[in-house]
């Protein structure tokens, strides 16, 4: 009997639904029209169409991050390929499964400077997980199980598929592999079992104890794992950017985020521990401050499946590799055969320290008549808490503001760009995560100039009724530039002052709903407005020029050196 002869095209999508796609975003183009002609006769994979291929990835990052699912975007060869490295390097700092299928030249013109090649192979061998160029199409079900489970297993991240027009044209059977075997790729997910019985030792015995849960809580799906070993051992937690919603922030032991922009106490109590079981966080610049200073008194256990990670920036006294949910349950299960009491007097006098910082805070400052931006983002939470809503932010002082005063209570609610800090990576986002959950409203904080870097997927939305509301804190500069040139470059606002369209006409020429909010009693009718309109929304709220992110660490300073507000400065 003669198999079934499929194109390369139709393996391609025939290999997404083995495994699970059910919808990917992006852009077409010449080489990969042999693709989107296998999209156009079938109706098992939905796509979605952007506006610039930037977003298809940041959209498939957001789908993947609200999900937990491997995101899925494609785009056509040179240009569009070259368009999609921001993405990549985002996903790849921010350990974000996906995968990215490229359209590529003819094999045979590879190398010749053809129309539209790119070598995307070597542009992007440095921002992620892995690449491969599909040189014949026996090969591709295979590569196609390969790439999905790299993304997805280990420390997650993006995958490169680069895929040639005559492979897409290509015929061959079709047979999916059961089993994925990779010489020398094995991640370890077991944790060592002496290491993990030191660090409970270590935990028992500590007088000032504290936890650092970082964005592999987030990857591993251990918060429920991470709070019930957090109330046993009696230990407070702070969270990194990527870790916010890993531990609930409405219980007491909850300290918030720490690092330049974190709070006072989470801060304090970090630098003053002597022990920090740091739990899925690679203790970047941004959260350590001056790496000579940090935490010099403490123990450091330190959890994360990228061997990589652990003592790069911080030694850590009792390194533990592996998967932080295996690991923490194992370290459950060893907490409930011990006969060792834990302390809990010596752990109140800790408490009682902590809960002194807690009462110092950052103080608001209004600069001018104009709204504060502040009192914008708290009357949002306020509003919108009940609904529990996903929120995305892009990256400036709206985003430090939002990860200081928003309440997570559970992960994959805050969706934001940590280690790459993209301008324009909000916005597309909350359409990957209008995607993943339908039905809710997405709110996307942005500034007015990190919203004009992806604008051009307002028309997305308006295709897709993609309920993003984009609260834009616009304050005529691009925020946190024009505070470290306010602090450290004497005031000289160099090309940080930023012209912006008008929103509200802007929204409406695309079929949006655009509001524009200058005073505090017009904040709520506008949110108001905005979740009832079945669609996209722009709300322009007018904020003072010169408002500052407080608390504030200067780059290079310790964590416990923290501004409070400008008088400090």
């Amino acid at each position: 009997m003669n198999k079934v002869m499929y194109s390369g095209a139709e393996i391609l999508l025939k290999s997404l639904l083995k495994e699970g796609v059910e919808e990917v975003f992006g852009y077409p183009g010449g080489v990969v029209l042999p693709l989107y002609d296998a999209l156009y006769m079938q109706n098992d994979i939905k796509h979605y169409l952007v506006r610039h291929e930037q977003a298809a990835v940041h959209a498939a990052e957001g789908y993947a991050r609200v999900s937990g699912k491997v995101g899925v975007a494609i785009v056509t060869s040179g240009p569009g390929a070259c368009n999609t490295i921001t993405g990549l390097a985002n996903a790849y700092y921010d350990g974000t499964p996906l995968i990215l299928i490229t359209g590529q030249v003819n094999s045979k013109l590879i190398g010749g400077d053809a129309f539209q090649e790119a070598d995307i192979v070597g542009i992007t061998r440095s921002c992620c997980k892995h690449n491969y160029l599909v040189k014949d199409v026996k090969d591709l079900a295979r590569v196609v199980k390969e790439a999905f489970y790299i993304a997805s297993t280990g420390k997650k991240g993006p995958v490169v598929i680069d895929i040639p027009v005559d492979v897409f044209n290509g015929k061959y059977t079709f047979d999916y592999p059961k089993n994925v075997e990779l010489v020398g790729y094995n991640p370890t997910y077991k944790g060592h079992h002496l290491q993990i019985q030191k660090a409970l030792n270590v935990l028992f015995e500590a007088k000032r104890p504290v936890i650092i849960s970082g964005g592999g809580v987030v990857a591993s799906d251990a918060h429920r794992e991470l709070k019930e070993l957090a109330v046993k051992l009696h230990i407070p937690v702070v969270h990194t950017l990527m870790g916010a919603g890993t531990y609930p922030d409405n219980l007491e032991t909850s300290l918030g985020m720490m690092g330049m922009h974190g709070n006072y106490c989470a801060n304090l109590t970090v630098s003053n521990a002597d022990v920090i079981f740091a739990i899925g966080t690679r203790f970047s610049d941004r959260i350590t401050g001056c790496l000579k200073k940090f935490a010099r008194d403490a123990q450091v256990i330190h959890i994360d499946i990228d061997p990589c990670s652990i003592s790069k920036n911080v030694k850590a006294t009792i390194p533990i590799v592996g998967d932080v949910k295996n690991i923490l349950q194992t370290m459950l299960h060893e907490l409930s055969k011990s006969r060792h009491k834990i302390d809990t007097e010596l752990k109140d006098k800790w408490f009682k320290d902590i809960f002194e910082w807690k009462n110092k805070v950052a103080i608001p400052q209004k600069t001018s008549e104009k709204l504060s931006a502040l009192t914008v983002l708290n009357a949002i939470y306020d509003y919108t808490k009940k609904d529990e809503p996903i929120v995305t932010t892009e990256v400036g002082q709206h985003q430090m503001w939002t990860a200081q005063n928003f309440k997570f209570n559970q992960p994959r609610k805050f969706i934001t760009s940590g280690g790459l800090g993209t301008m324009g990576f909000g916005f597309p986002a909350a359409m990957g995560a209008c995607v993943a959950k339908k039905s809710k409203y997405i709110i996307n904080i942005a500034g007015d100039g990190s919203i004009q870097m992806n604008i051009q997927e307002l028309m997305s939305c308006v295709d897709y009724k993609f309920k993003v509301i984009n609260c834009i804190i616009n304050n005529g500069y691009l925020g946190m530039v024009r505070q470290w040139q306010e602090k450290i470059y004497n005031k000289h606002y160099s090309q940080t002052k930023i012209s912006s369209p008008d929103f509200v006409k802007l929204a409406e020429s695309y079929g949006a709903l655009g509001i524009r909010v200058e005073k505090e009693e017009e904040i709520i009718p506008a949110l108001k407005r905005a979740i009832e309109f079945e669609g996209p929304s722009m709300i322009d709220f007018v904020c003072e020029n010169f408002e500052m992110v407080y608390p504030w660490v200067l780059a290079g300073e310790p964590i416990d050196k923290v501004l409070l507000s400008r008088e400090e400065c």
